[in-house]
């Protein structure tokens, strides 16, 4: 089995900030809108060099996300910047009104998603925001796993005409992805091969994902490792593909059980080959104040609950 391991940990909004700050350097279209969390968006390092490009809103995301969609009439490609709460639960009449109805090409970037958040709280968490979002009709909806891959979907993004959902997290994380890799909207990405399980994860939850599959080896347990970075349009072949050869599947994400990734696969499972999923997920609950760590391990978003998972649903083959 191929192993991962890494050097460093740092957070994925910081891989957002990166690539803004190459977008700024190489793309006079792209444009920046913050409202009031420019330090938390990383977005300093494009604001210094790009001080006319950039628009500071203020704790008015709403107004944010029609200013954005007006932004692209004149041929700019604005990426918006809060956190995924207010990019998401305060704003979605304007996103689906403004943004999603006409097709306008706005970079929605969300940082702070999920429990990750922390201490803040269930009020400035959210964890139904992928749903919102992937069932807004056109809308793309992407969720990267470390610093590398953030970044390069950052890039990736502005090339894409259409809306894009980008969401990223707070904590810092295990580095793990190639840096120089090239980010393919809606293309799984297989880490390891395996007979025996199919663990599909997105965001924070590839790393706890690939943790899992080393115990599990350890114990006789093959595990076919991909990991989903987007969400919609969801890489349907891959999936299918692999639970041809395994079996089962488990999906593993830090959002609700309703109306994310799990969901999604479930759907293309049922339509072309009804397969025994479980899920890794938030049980219909709000989060709580606490640390990403704490919080993780209380609510099973970690690599203990994967291998719990998987060796259910091998038992249910």
């Amino acid at each position: 089995m191929k192993t991962y391991t890494y050097t460093e940990k740092k957070d994925t909004r910081s891989g957002f900030g990166a690539g803004l700050a190459e977008l700024g350097r190489n793309n006079p279209n792209v444009v920046a809108l913050c409202a009031d969390l420019v330090g938390s968006l990383k977005m300093n390092q494009f604001i210094d060099e790009n001080p006319k490009r950039f628009f500071q809103i203020g704790i008015a995301e709403a107004n944010m996300m029609g200013i954005a969609a007006g932004l692209t009439i004149g041929g700019k490609i604005p990426f918006t910047g809060t956190f995924a709460n207010f990019s998401t639960g305060r704003v979605y009449d304007q996103i689906r009104q403004s943004i999603a109805y006409s097709g306008k090409n706005v970079k929605i970037c969300a940082s702070h998603a999920g429990l990750t958040l922390g201490e803040d709280g269930a009020t400035h968490q959210i964890l139904e925001d992928i749903g919102l979002m992937k069932m807004l009709p056109g809308m793309v909806v992407i969720n990267p796993c470390d610093y590398n891959q953030t970044k390069a979907a950052t890039l990736a993004i502005a090339d894409y005409l259409g809306p894009v959902y980008l969401r990223f997290g707070r904590p810092s994380v295990p580095i793990f992805t190639p840096e120089d890799q090239v980010f393919e909207i809606g293309k799984a990405i297989q880490l390891t091969e395996g007979s025996d399980v199919t663990i599909v994860a997105t965001g924070h939850l590839v790393w706890e994902a690939l943790e899992a599959s080393k115990v599990l080896e350890a114990n006789g347990i093959s595990a076919e490792i991909i990991n989903i970075h987007t969400i919609k349009p969801l890489d349907e072949t891959s999936i299918l593909k692999s639970v041809t050869k395994t079996g089962c599947i488990v999906t593993a994400e830090e959002h609700n059980y309703y109306g994310g990734l799990g969901e999604s696969v479930a759907r293309v499972l049922s339509l072309n080959s009804p397969t025994p999923q479980e899920f890794v997920a938030t049980n219909d609950t709000f989060g709580e104040s606490g640390t990403p760590a704490q919080l993780m391990k209380k609510y099973g978003l970690d690599s203990t609950t994967i291998i719990q998972k998987a060796e259910k649903v091998i038992a249910r083959k």
